[in-house]
């Protein structure tokens, strides 16, 4: 029979002695109650500060201050300059991107208008400068710009800024600007004559004596012609810099040289044609930039009406892929020079020169006229189109046909209104 177990263990010869010190009774603790406190002496209690239990629990709570601690204007004062120091940031970087940030653009000549205002020129800078501010840039506009914006060509910098672009176009207000315009379909013999004749143009390249190889030598412009223009014995061929500028109204400072105009139409016409030969439409008949500048100028020669070039341009892309002549009235007042006298007879057509395209397959060696950039881009877009053939109506613009039979009659009916329109002509 089993021994009962006492409520209270034995004590054992290993237990530690019992708390000797002075005036704190040994009372045992059960570590079966979690909830049990230990008893401590009322006296010492209260001697000893009450212990903040959050530093034991690991309970953080916060502080909380009266509304009259300094502490709390302390926390208060730090939050409020912490927010202004951000706006204030936010600001400074604002004002920065919107006068410093760059565009991405390549160094080019830029071109402004009569009646275009500084104001114009936000959108460029809005949609390409992160942060830019249109009410930053008008208030520094109103600091820095002292009269209107003056028409004329600017050259900007690589990658200009808002600020450095203001600084360009206003040097404008301090110089006296000269208009040079050319229009299209004319010649580059034409704009030859117009800066010769233009007094507020200074003459470096355009001399008395000059040729289009001295032209295109004075210019560095000899590498884009191609070996066949260089080295040809036709005087009208040789050199020729013909189609390469780009025609439109101009504004230059009085005293800029006739070289610093050639070059900056130069590069105004190469950009157009590279980028519309970028993107070129497929399965064309020019294989390399300068025929279809060839092409360009002859479509605007052809037409005036913006709306059919696209079907000019169908009617030679169609002739040249069936290997049929272009047979083209401009080509042969062209290569007549000096010679045509207003009037294209059944000789002329006859006659073979390196330009007439009754009697030369293909194209001819150089542009007849300088194109503009809506040729260009209707030179290398054709529309969707079988047409081969067009003549004039009499009445503006042009009749496109698809056959033979078709055009003649459509020469039949131009032919009948000229003679009613003859017939009603009082005499002189």
């Amino acid at each position: 029979m089993s021994t009962p177990t006492p409520e209270t263990p034995p004590e054992r010869p290993d237990d530690m002695p019992p708390n000797k010190q002075e005036g704190i009774a040994n009372v045992p603790v059960d570590i079966t109650q979690p909830h049990s406190k230990p008893v401590v002496d009322e006296a010492i209690a209260e001697e000893v500060p009450p212990t903040d239990v959050s530093l034991i629990s690991g309970d953080n709570k916060p502080r909380h201050y009266k509304a009259d601690n300094p502490s709390f204007f302390m926390q208060r004062g730090y939050q409020v300059l912490l927010v202004l120091g951000l706006i204030a940031a936010f600001f400074l970087v604002m004002v920065y991107q919107t006068l410093f940030g760059r565009i991405e653009q390549s160094k080019q000549m830029v071109t402004i208008e009569a009646g275009q205002t500084y104001y114009g020129l936000l959108a460029q800078w809005q949609s390409q400068i992160p942060l830019f501010s249109a009410t930053i840039a008008k208030l520094y506009m109103k600091t820095q710009v002292d009269g209107p914006l003056h028409a004329g060509i600017y050259q900007l910098p690589e990658n200009p800024t808002f600020a450095e672009t203001l600084h360009v176009l206003g040097q404008g207000v301090k110089a006296s600007m000269v208009k040079v315009q050319i229009i299209e379909g004319k010649t580059s013999k034409d704009l030859y004559q117009a800066l010769r004749d233009n007094k507020g143009i200074k003459k470096e390249v355009l001399t008395a004596d000059s040729t289009n190889a001295s032209i295109a030598q004075a210019l560095d412009l000899v590498g884009i012609l191609p070996e066949t223009v260089v080295n040809s014995n036709d005087p009208i061929v040789n050199h020729n810099l013909e189609g390469w500028f780009a025609p439109d109204t101009y504004y230059y400072g009085e005293g800029t040289s006739d070289k610093q105009v050639l070059t900056d139409l130069y590069k105004r016409q190469q950009q157009a044609l590279t980028k519309a030969w970028g993107n070129r439409a497929p399965n064309l008949p020019y294989k390399t930039p300068y025929e279809a500048l060839v092409m360009a100028s002859i479509i605007e020669k052809e037409t005036s009406v913006a709306e059919e070039r696209p079907l000019v341009s169908a009617v030679f892309n169609n002739r040249l892929n069936k290997n049929m002549r272009m047979q083209t009235d401009p080509t042969i007042i062209y290569g007549m020079g000096i010679r045509y006298e207003g009037n294209i007879r059944r000789k002329d057509i006859d006659e073979k020169t390196a330009y007439n395209t009754y009697q030369i397959d293909g194209l001819p060696p150089t542009p007849i006229a300088l194109p503009s950039a809506t040729s260009i881009e209707a030179t290398l877009h054709p529309a969707d189109s079988g047409v081969l053939y067009f003549v004039a109506t009499g009445n503006g613009g042009h009749k496109f046909t698809s056959s033979l039979n078709e055009h003649n009659q459509a020469v039949k009916e131009y032919l009948s209104v000229m003679r009613e329109k003859k017939s009603q002509t009082p005499p002189s």
